[in-house]
């Protein structure tokens, strides 16, 4: 895959492990994959200090270095709607991308960086389990016309998560084998090990795109957007269903011209083959009064375009947060624009949902 990182995300020296997890196959095979780097015994994944009291102005450092290991307890499944039928019990938790906008940070505090899971094999089972009580699928909705979709990846990242272990391989080897069901996750990485993995048009990758002056600013460590325009043909190929996400579409001075530029690289690079059946997502940006502050300490100048209270206003979301969204009736309007926008330039782009 063309326009990989030159710089490796990862320089793993430290591994904070549960002992449970250490002891499964594949968390003796994450260990191994790290030799040198220092094991650090823990109780859980949730309650590491030193990961929540970092120094704030050091965010980057505990994203590259440090690994978390631990054993998923939860295996169940939410209800979605949006990107997805269902949440699927994730494989990983936080990512080693450090995108100012992502609410991931907030999980486990400070810069959150990756836990894998180990207990692949129960999260696989149980998902195997979902799907075959759900059966066919009764009628088309947004998500997909025929298939039961699951989201894969909501705390992470897997084309990073594929750097660590083989869950995402496994992953994507599991809903070769599920004929009602797809998985589907969203992506800011360009990993050339996907390539290999026969998706056999079960796995749906959805690139996040945004303008590459946004990117550079807002991304941070995340793959350029004009090496994850040039990945879509090839995991195409390689079997994967490619849709794309506009997200988050932050509204700053001059937006549509950057946002038409956008459209027009994705037009260019797209082979005529994958055209009509390109659909995406466009999620305006959402953002949160503890993101905002912790930015402040390691990425002030991303905080200029993503804190902008003469244009935002608070709003609970489902899962309880208070969060910072763009005004109501100016949203309204910027979405219609922004579709409208990219109607006239992709117009074989289906939208399957916006907000």
């Amino acid at each position: 895959m063309t326009g990989a990182p030159a710089t490796p995300l990862l320089d793993i020296r430290r591994i904070y492990c549960e002992p449970a997890a250490a002891a499964l196959p594949r968390g003796a095979a994450i260990l191994a994959r790290f030799p040198a780097a220092e094991r650090i015994p823990v109780e859980s994944h949730w309650r590491i200090p030193a990961l929540r009291e970092g120094d704030p102005g050091d965010y980057l450092r505990p994203k590259r270095e440090t690994l978390v290991l631990g054993v998923k307890q939860g295996l169940g499944f939410r209800p979605n709607g949006r990107s997805a039928d269902f949440i699927a019990p994730s494989t990983s938790n936080g990512c080693a991308m450090a995108c100012a906008y992502c609410y991931v940070a907030r999980r486990k505090g400070h810069a959150n960086p990756i836990t894998a899971f180990a207990n692949i094999e129960a999260i696989l089972a149980a998902t195997a389990r979902h799907a075959a009580r759900l059966g066919p699928k009764p009628q088309p909705n947004q998500v997909d016309p025929a298939a039961w979709v699951y989201d894969l990846g909501e705390n992470g990242d897997l084309s990073v998560d594929a750097l660590i272990s083989d869950n995402v391989r496994d992953l994507v080897a599991l809903f070769r084998t599920l004929p009602n069901a797809k998985g589907s996750f969203a992506t800011k990485g360009v990993n050339p090990a996907l390539l290999d993995y026969d998706p056999q048009g079960r796995t749906r990758i959805r690139m996040s795109l945004m303008p590459p002056g946004l990117a550079r600013l807002l991304d941070v460590r995340a793959a350029p957007v004009e090496a994850r325009i040039a990945a879509l043909p090839e995991l195409h190929r390689a079997g994967y269903e490619v849709q794309v996400n506009f997200s988050p579409v932050v509204l700053r001075e001059g937006w549509e011209a950057e946002w038409a530029a956008l459209f027009q690289a994705l037009d260019d690079a797209l082979p005529a083959a994958m055209k009509p059946g390109l659909a995406a997502e466009v999620i305006m940006l959402t953002h949160n009064a503890a993101l905002h502050e912790m930015n402040l300490a390691w990425h002030p100048k991303a905080e200029a375009l993503l804190w902008r209270p003469d244009l935002q206003e608070e709003k609970r979301s489902g899962t309880g947060a208070v969060n910072l969204r763009y005004r109501a009736a100016w949203k309204a309007r910027w979405l219609a624009r922004f579709q409208a926008l990219l109607a006239a330039r992709l117009p074989y782009c289906r939208v399957r949902y916006a907000f």
